[in-house]
């Protein structure tokens, strides 16, 4: 896609806007160096569906992209944002299944951790500090991870949650 395009939503229900003092997240800006990489690596490579790609008379090059099921979207470009390709970390993605979420991951070619959970037991700590091989011992929702990064070194993790929080 070129220009101001957008992909078309076929197969998917439209998403009611929000209520009255809602605030709903719709998009992560994640810096990358390489457009054309990290859309090869979002949609070609992890599946997500694109949902624009687009460059403007100025050279701001937007594309978006959204996880199988999430509400919310991944926005990266060219001259959207001042960060440092690769800076982001701990960017969390929620899995109803965290070891074939793994496999999956793997199937696409991507280079994706062991399962593991944090010896604090409660959040993993940032990078590779404090991870213990292997599910949660007590089979929480929350705490069993695995990590990837994409080409420029932004840090996904998956989180199983098989049972949300109340409120959640």
């Amino acid at each position: 896609m070129s220009d101001t395009q957008t992909a078309p939503r076929t197969g998917t229900s439209p998403t009611p806007p929000p209520g009255p003092g809602e605030l709903r997240i719709e998009s992560v800006i994640v810096p990358v160096a390489d457009v054309g990489r990290a859309k090869d690596f979002y949609v070609g490579r992890l599946g997500w569906r694109l949902d624009a790609d687009f460059v403007m008379p100025d050279g701001l090059a937007v594309v978006q992209v959204t996880p199988p099921g999430s509400p919310t979207s991944v926005t990266f470009g060219t001259r959207i944002s001042a960060a440092a390709p690769g800076t982001l970390d701990s960017l969390l993605l929620g899995v109803h299944d965290v070891e074939a979420a793994r496999a999956d991951l793997r199937a696409r070619g991507v280079d994706v951790s062991e399962v593991f959970h944090d010896a604090g037991g409660a959040f993993h700590h940032s990078g590779d500090r404090e991870r213990v091989p292997g599910r949660d011992p007590q089979d929480r929702s929350y705490a069993s991870f695995v990590a990837f990064q994409d080409p420029d070194g932004n840090a996904w993790y998956l989180q199983e949650i098989r049972e949300r929080r109340p409120g959640r």
